[in-house]
């Protein structure tokens, strides 16, 4: 089982829409401690949480989506309703383009459900590494507050970088934290490995030493980050059917990134310990 914090990050939602869902009756937890109150999620619910958000994000209202779920509409049904609804919205002001991407984004995730299976994933330590570092601030973990940050951060640390004639020593990494402030914004770590005798002394950068991670649970996504959801929710469901439990934000490993992003490689690295 995920507790609600650990589902939430997976389903790239937040804690305070997976409550709202609970007392609406939409997305009930699996289970609810009787002491705590502590709500647990299994990784089968995420299948929901995707319909959920991505009929939500077409315009259909909660009361709408719970409908159409509960009346159990088959998957040729619901794609077919997704995709009509699409449709009326790219007629639409180009205000709404950021969203149809985002509902392009789900629904992708929809139809490769399966297609990812605990069978890809693989446990293995992640040695430490020193790296060239810069910072950003994103205003939630949802690929629509990521994108816009990360992309022109690693364009920044490349630039800043071979200002200092200090070149690349393996693929690139970003990581994520959590703000000090708490208000569920998000830290992006971006990272080029450089070599061990690199210092930060006269960069404008950090340069710093990745601690080892002892094990984490690892797949292989293939195309544009938008798509990637299908590989963390592989995650999700091996770290829950295998004993394990998540220790961290994934990392990602920028494997191969030519300017086509249909042709990237990224290892998505999800820290964990036995339950």
């Amino acid at each position: 089982m995920l507790n609600i914090g650990d589902f939430a990050n997976h389903g790239r939602v937040s804690v305070r829409m997976l409550r709202h869902y609970d007392a609406i009756g939409l997305l009930r937890p699996a289970r609810v401690d009787p002491v705590t109150g502590y709500r647990s999620y299994g990784a089968g619910q995420l299948a929901r949480l995707n319909r959920v958000i991505a009929l939500k994000d077409l315009g259909f209202t909660l009361q709408q989506v719970r409908a159409v779920l509960d009346e159990q509409v088959d998957e040729a049904e619901l794609r077919g309703m997704l995709r009509l609804r699409r449709a009326q919205l790219a007629a639409a002001i180009a205000a709404d383009e950021r969203r149809l991407a985002r509902v392009e984004a789900r629904l992708r995730t929809i139809e490769s459900e399966g297609n990812m299976s605990e069978h890809d994933v693989v446990v293995k330590p992640v040695p430490s590494v020193r790296v060239a570092q810069l910072t950003g601030v994103a205003r939630s973990y949802q690929p629509e507050d990521i994108t816009p940050v990360i992309g022109p951060l690693f364009d920044e640390l490349c630039r800043r970088m071979a200002a200092a004639g200090i070149e690349g020593a393996g693929p690139a990494v970003a990581r994520y934290e959590d703000t000090p402030e708490g208000d569920g914004s998000m830290l992006i770590l971006v990272a080029v490995p450089v070599g061990p005798s690199v210092r930060p002394e006269g960069c404008d950068f950090e340069v710093v030493d990745l601690p080892p991670v002892e094990e984490a649970a690892t797949i292989v996504h293939r195309g544009p980050m938008d798509d990637s959801m299908a590989g963390f929710q592989a995650l999700a469901r091996f770290i829950e059917e295998n004993g394990y439990r998540s220790a961290g934000y994934a990392r990602e490993r920028y494997l191969e990134c030519p300017e086509d992003p249909s042709g990237w490689v990224v290892e998505l690295q999800e820290p964990v310990t036995r339950r």
